[in-house]
């Protein structure tokens, strides 16, 4: 199936760059959040006649793809019903700072990738777009073949969904490596050797906190090619 209208249930940062990589690609993309659809209407006005805003159950309901990327410890508010047959693409992670402690996280019973789809026991779960900040995630993009293209894992239990996911990816300018299972997803989560670093440049030293966050959106990404993914998520431990 191909992919003409990408569903968003959340607008944060990783939300908000992923609808501005859609829209580029020539995508429809509708906008949700937990706040209301007025809440978007500046980033709808700024993405275009592309875009628009909905509440999360119509975008999941009229979307050939939807993306959850809300903070994790509001998963349990995913609308199951109206995601029911439909691929979803988590880009969450657990941060135990801001979602507070989930026991089956802290024991490595099971990643969060786990615990996104048993909340959507009727959807296809593909961890994706998790392990790249928000700036590089829209910077770094590349047509297909080009040689500065960088590559994203991507883990999940349905291989057709895993496939969809990386049509995706391809429209809107990375290519994919597949890293296994959700169970497996732990290899691209906070603290592994694939997550954001390796896609940024160095950061210079003692800088204030106005220079730091002035270079890190005027710092452009590092490429990451499918081989070097490959290595990293092969090297991570738990």
């Amino acid at each position: 199936m191909s992919i003409k209208t990408l569903g968003l249930i959340g607008s944060g940062m990783i939300g908000s760059a992923l609808a501005r990589l859609a829209v580029t690609a020539g995508l429809d993309v509708v906008l949700s959040n937990s706040r209301g659809p007025e809440t978007l209407a500046d980033l709808v006005g700024e993405l275009g006649d592309r875009a628009r805003a909905a509440t999360p159950e119509e975008a999941a309901r009229v979307s050939d793809l939807v993306v959850a990327t809300v903070p994790l410890k509001a998963y349990g508010q995913l609308p199951a019903a109206a995601l029911a047959g439909r691929t979803v693409i988590d880009t969450m992670n657990y941060y135990p700072d801001r979602d507070g402690s989930i026991a089956a996280l802290d024991a490595g019973e099971a990643t969060s990738s786990e615990l996104v789809q048993r909340q959507l026991p009727d959807s296809h779960v593909v961890k994706a777009f998790n392990n790249i900040d928000f700036r590089r995630l829209f910077t770094s993009a590349r047509p297909s073949g080009a040689p500065d293209r960088s590559a994203l894992p991507v883990a999940g239990d349905d291989p057709a969904a895993k496939a969809e996911t990386a049509r995706l990816l391809d429209t809107l300018g990375y290519d994919t490596v597949d890293i296994g299972t959700l169970a497996e997803s732990w290899r691209s989560q906070p603290g592994t050797p694939v997550y954001v670093q390796p896609y940024m440049a160095q950061r210079p030293e003692g800088l204030s906190q106005e220079e730091t966050q002035r270079w890190f959106f005027r710092t452009p990404g590092v490429p990451v090619p499918a081989a070097r993914v490959e290595e990293l998520v092969h090297s991570a431990t738990r």
